[in-house]
């Protein structure tokens, strides 16, 4: 069955949301198992959302549900981002380069954008563990698109 152009974005979108999904995964996990140098991007993903409720005179949400906020945030971000892998045989190229990409700036940003640096920064295996994810996150999502071609073509 030949492809058509309407089926891009639901191809995308969902190869996305299953990269999102499996690094959501992943932190939450460690973070349960590895609380001493686990990624916590969950708490750069609170502080984000304070800090963007307080420039917006918003109120501010209790704990409980200021991280599932975030969480939601998390796969929906995530998943945007991940679903700029797309088809094709560059597929795996480019979840490899996105997710590498977004590692890397999950750990070089949050310093500077005032977010603290040990939730991702905190030991060299934290920030191993960061950007190792985040590339496993693209990977998913390229895997999951050449999948669903795959099997779109049986």
């Amino acid at each position: 069955m030949k492809s058509t152009k309407s089926s891009v974005v639901p191809q995308a979108l969902a190869s996305g949301l299953a990269g999102a999904t499996v690094l959501t995964l992943l932190h939450e996990t460690a973070r349960h198992l590895r609380p001493h140098d686990a990624p916590r991007m969950d708490v750069l993903g609170m502080r984000a959302l304070r800090k963007l409720l307080g420039k917006a005179d918003a109120p501010q949400p209790d704990h409980d549900t200021l991280f599932n906020l975030t969480m939601a945030g998390d796969i929906l971000s995530n998943g945007l981002y991940f679903s700029l892998v797309g088809r094709g045989k560059k597929a795996w190229r480019r979840g490899a380069v996105l997710g590498l990409a977004a590692g890397v700036g999950g750990v070089v940003l949050p310093g500077p954008l005032g977010l603290g640096e040990a939730p991702s920064n905190r030991t060299p295996q934290t920030k191993l563990m960061t950007v190792a994810w985040y590339l496993v996150g693209g990977l998913v999502a390229a895997g999951a698109s050449r999948a669903w071609t795959k099997a779109r073509k049986r």
